[in-house]
């Protein structure tokens, strides 16, 4: 037998004992989650599973949480497992229990909760917050079974939100495992501000003290979410809620079906480019409860929560919405053309001054989310790209070649609208060969050199082709005269210090055997102070010959650098002369407004 005709025997044994299995019996499942000493930042956990029939009970907990593609390793904040049977610790996130014919089987365990991110748990004497994966075991083979969580407050005062329904008082059933891990509870004295949208009920649920004016807030919220569910018909839920942390210096969030959790700096709302930043980061998780939590790659379709989930096309889930999110609060009205343009050259410039964009291609790094982008190091800007990033500027690229090719009757939006009915509506898993059928079938022609050039490869992408059909293009700031020499080095105080943080490859600095990491303390023998390292070489001249002195550990260490010719380090969307007719009518039709009216 070869090897292709054992897999489809292999196939037909798995199919035949599939339906021949009888399906897993009812349980009850339910958690009891206690803080009764908050300060400890314990939560203290009971698991009680009725009606079990097997001699052994496995227990799993989660390594990573949906969203956040990265194995966090959350059993290692479990402390104290106990049951009164026998048990045993299989695996780093595996126990298993030897139950000695009973039917009802208790386990007690705790979880230490002391990071405050929107993907793992946080307990102190203010507030209790948890994510499920991060707190809840699963019983292998029962996923599928409903599960209740009693929720035990310190004091009286402290209520719960999360996105279950309430059955008995403190009580809240999920219908299964995936529905507990995509519903986080916020226990504690938070602030909740109710407001409807299109006949339904939505709430910001606020922790944690700051400068903003919640009016306003809501009142852009609804904008974003109006023009959001004008894309896709409709709103698919009965009930939706942001819960914001305030914090000193954070920023961040997590999508859920019918909730996200959001963290931003609580003095970070006064400033108007801040204060965009943070309806962009709204409109982002949002925009997440359609493109992904529901149009969502075959390999997320079911989750294994023991191990990565391999895809190539988080840039579309990812990368996409980041492009969304700059879009709908320019058509909810919250800033202008201007303001969007200026917005779209940021990111722009973000990418071009990324090496690693040249090197890493865009499906590679969405595959290899779970071992490089949440693991920077000082490498990583030399050798990989973000898919948020990149993923937006593709998306930006298609849907300008979309309204070129058919005269903005169609865009971007038309590719969504197809995910959602194909896809999203009835949760199927896209295989990447599907999404992009579905590109090229708005698109009108075929998209594989594209995909091939700027997805699987690493081909500068073409702005300026693209955004030429709209009267505009890229303009750098190369020809500055105040551009400093180039050394390929970035350096940032810390501490009252200078450290390098990042060396370019194949740049003076790396030729010159300066390492991220040196402490840089003295060019040509005089010190640079805080801050002044970009203004010193500007008394240099490209090709000049530098001395650095620097602690490279902790041995001083002189270094011969050459300075490089200067190059760009921003971009901005200009604006060509003399736009044609039709460029002008284009760039209309895309943005509602005329060229001359942006461009003046």
């Amino acid at each position: 037998m070869n090897k292709e005709e054992f897999e489809i025997a292999r196939s037909l044994q798995l199919e035949d004992e599939s339906s021949n299995s009888s399906p897993p019996r009812a349980l009850s499942i339910q958690y009891s989650v206690a803080m009764p000493a908050p300060e400890s930042h314990l939560f203290e956990v009971t698991l009680r599973v009725e009606g079990w029939e097997s001699p052994t009970l496995d227990l799993k907990m989660p390594v990573w949480t949906p969203g956040s593609y990265l194995v966090r390793e959350y059993s290692r904040h479990l402390q104290n497992f106990k049951s009164d049977l026998p048990s045993q610790k299989l695996a780093k996130n595996h126990y298993q229990i030897q139950t000695e014919g009973k039917e009802s089987i208790e386990v007690r365990y705790q979880i230490f909760a002391n990071e405050l991110t929107v993907r793992t748990n946080h307990l102190d004497e203010n507030h209790g917050y948890f994510n499920g994966a991060a707190l809840f075991f699963y019983i292998p083979g029962f996923e599928k079974q409903p599960i209740r969580v009693t929720i035990v407050p310190p004091r009286a005062d402290w209520k719960v939100v999360t996105a279950l329904s309430e059955v008995e008082p403190s009580t809240f059933e999920a219908k299964d495992f995936d529905t507990l891990v995509d519903s986080p509870f916020e226990i504690g004295q938070h602030q909740i501000y109710s407001f409807e949208v299109l006949g339904k009920l939505h709430q910001f649920v606020i922790w944690g003290e700051g400068k903003l004016d919640i009016d306003r807030i809501l009142h852009d919220t609804k904008k974003v979410i109006e023009v959001e569910a004008k894309m896709f018909g409709g709103l698919p839920y009965d009930r939706y809620f942001f819960l914001l942390h305030l914090t000193a210096n954070s920023f961040g969030g997590l999508e859920h079906k019918d909730c996200c959790s959001l963290i931003y700096s609580r003095l970070g709302f006064r400033a108007k480019e801040k204060y965009d930043r943070f309806i962009q980061l709204v409109a982002h998780e949002f925009f997440h409860l359609w493109n992904v939590k529901r149009i969502r790659p075959k390999a997320l379709e079911v989750f294994n929560y023991d191990g990565e989930n391999y895809t190539p096309s988080l840039w579309f889930s990812e990368g996409t919405t980041s492009f969304y999110d700059l879009a709908f609060p320019y058509r909810a009205g919250i800033y202008d053309a201007k303001a969007y343009l200026n917005a779209l050259g940021q990111e722009i410039s973000r990418y071009l001054t990324t090496p690693g964009r040249l090197v890493q291609p865009l499906s590679e790094s969405s595959f290899d989310a779970w071992i490089k982008l949440y693991r920077p190091d000082a490498n990583s800007a030399n050798s990989q790209i973000s898919y948020y990033l990149k993923g937006e500027m593709v998306t930006l690229l298609l849907d300008l070649a979309i309204r070129i090719k058919h005269q903005n009757q169609r865009s971007f939006d038309d590719v969504m609208r197809i995910m959602w009915q194909q896809f999203g509506k009835d949760e199927i898993g896209f295989t990447p060969e599907q999404l992009k059928t579905t590109i090229e079938s708005v698109a009108g022609f075929d998209l594989t050199n594209f995909f091939d050039r700027y997805l699987h490869g690493t081909e500068e992408l073409p702005f300026d082709e693209y955004l030429a059909g709209f009267g505009l293009r890229l303009k750098s700031n190369a020809d500055n005269p105040n551009l400093a020499p180039l050394t390929g080095m970035t350096v940032k105080s810390e501490g009252g210090r200078e450290m390098i943080k990042f060396v370019e490859t194949g740049s003076p600095a790396q030729k010159a055997a300066i390492d991220s990491g040196d402490e840089l303390l003295a060019i040509d023998g005089l010190r640079v102070g805080s801050g002044q390292f970009e203004e010193r070489l500007k008394d240099y001249q490209p090709g000049d010959t530098i001395t650095v002195t620097v602690f490279h550990g902790d041995e001083l260490k002189q270094r011969s650098l050459v300075l490089g010719q200067p190059r760009a380090t921003s971009y901005l969307i200009d604006f060509i002369e003399n736009p044609s007719t039709v460029q002008q009518q284009n760039f209309e039709q895309w943005l509602g407004v005329s060229l001359t009216s942006v461009s003046r």
